[in-house]
C-alpha cells in the first residue's frame, strides 16, 4: 500500500477546472517532483494533498485513511508544508519558528517544554543552522530560512514533506545546498512532495517525476523516463535537449542554444552531498 495516494482528484474554481481526473501514489521514502507551466494545478494539488480544500471529486489516502476524515491536528503530525520563500511581519527568533512545529502537539493553552526546545535545536543543528537559533528569522538569507522551514517540519515530528517551489528565489548555491539536504533527508527516510519549474532538479534529486499540464497528468516515470525531450515538448511548448554531458552529468538544455553554449566541457554530474555543496 502506498504512503500517500491520490485517487481521481478534480477540482475547480467557480466554472473553471483545475484539476482533471488526477492520480498518482508516493511510496515511502521518495522524492516525487511534480513539474509543469504555471497554472497546470500543481499548488492546488498540494493543497488537497495537505486537507487544506476538500477535492470537488476524488480522494486522498494516508496509509489507507482518506485525509478529509483526519482531524487538522492528527494530519499535521503526519504530514509537514514547507511554502515558497517568504518574510515573516515579525522578527521571531529562529528557534522561535522551529519551536512553531510543536504546535500540532499542543493544547490551546500550551507550553513549551524543555523536550520541545532539544527538539527544535537538533533538528536546528541537523541542518547546520545552529548557530543562528538566536538571529531573528527576518534578518537571515533567503537559503536559511528555508532550512529554518524545513527545521520546523522536523520538530513537527512528520515524515513526509510537502514543499511549493522550494528553490524560487534562491540564489544558485542556496539552491544546491537546500537540494543536498532534501537528498540527505530522504535517504534516511522522510519523503519528499515538491513542485519545481526547474527540470534539471528534477532529474538530479527526484526518485519520480509527475508532470501536469492543463490539470491533467501527462506523465508519472521515474526522472529519467520522463524527463525527455518530447515531454517537455509537450509541457512547455518549447524545444528542450535533455543532454548527457561526457563525465556522466544530465542537464537540460534549449535546443536553440545548444550551437552557441561555451559548456561542452561540464564536470560530472552533480553529487547532492554536503561536499560538493561546499
Amino acid at each position: 500500500m502506498p504512503l500517500l495516494s491520490v485517487d481521481g482528484v478534480g477540482h475547480g474554481y467557480g466554472q473553471a477546472p483545475v484539476l482533471e481526473n488526477v492520480s498518482l501514489a508516493v511510496n515511502r521514502g521518495e522524492i516525487v517532483s511534480l513539474l509543469g507551466p504555471n497554472g497546470s494545478g500543481k499548488t492546488t494539488l498540494l493543497k488537497i494533498m495537505l486537507g487544506l480544500i476538500p477535492p470537488n471529486q476524488g480522494l486522498v489516502r494516508l496509509d489507507g485513511v482518506c485525509v478529509a476524515d483526519m482531524a487538522p491536528k492528527r494530519l499535521a503530525r503526519r504530514l509537514a508544508y514547507v511554502p515558497q520563500l517568504h518574510r515573516m511581519s515579525f522578527a521571531y527568533r529562529v528557534l522561535d519558528v522551529a519551536l512553531m512545529g510543536r504546535l500540532p502537539h499542543k493544547s490551546m493553552f500550551y507550553k513549551y517544554a524543555k523536550s520541545d526546545l532539544r527538539l527544535a535545536e537538533a533538528a536546528l543543528e541537523k541542518l547546520g543552522i545552529g548557530h543562528l537559533k538566536d538571529r531573528p528569522y527576518t534578518d537571515i538569507s533567503g537559503g536559511e530560512r528555508q532550512l529554518t522551514l524545513i527545521a520546523r517540519a522536523l520538530t513537527q515530528g512528520t515524515d513526509i514533506f510537502v514543499m511549493d517551489e522550494p528553490v524560487n528565489g534562491l540564489d544558485y548555491g542556496n539552491q544546491i545546498r537546500l537540494l543536498a539536504q532534501i537528498n540527505d533527508l530522504a535517504q534516511e527516510g522522510y519523503t519528499f512532495i515538491k513542485t519545481t519549474h526547474f527540470p534539471d532538479h528534477a532529474l538530479w534529486l527526484s526518485d519520480r517525476v509527475v508532470m501536469l499540464k492543463q490539470g491533467r497528468v501527462i506523465a508519472d516515470h521515474s526522472a529519467a523516463r520522463a524527463v525527455t525531450d518530447a515531454n517537455l515538448y509537450e509541457l512547455y511548448g518549447a524545444r528542450i535537449n535533455v543532454v548527457t554531458m561526457p563525465g556522466g552529468g544530465v542537464i537540460c538544455m534549449p535546443q536553440a542554444m545548444r550551437h552557441t553554449c561555451r559548456c561542452q566541457n561540464l564536470g560530472p554530474r552533480i553529487a547532492l552531498s554536503h561536499a560538493a555543496a561546499g
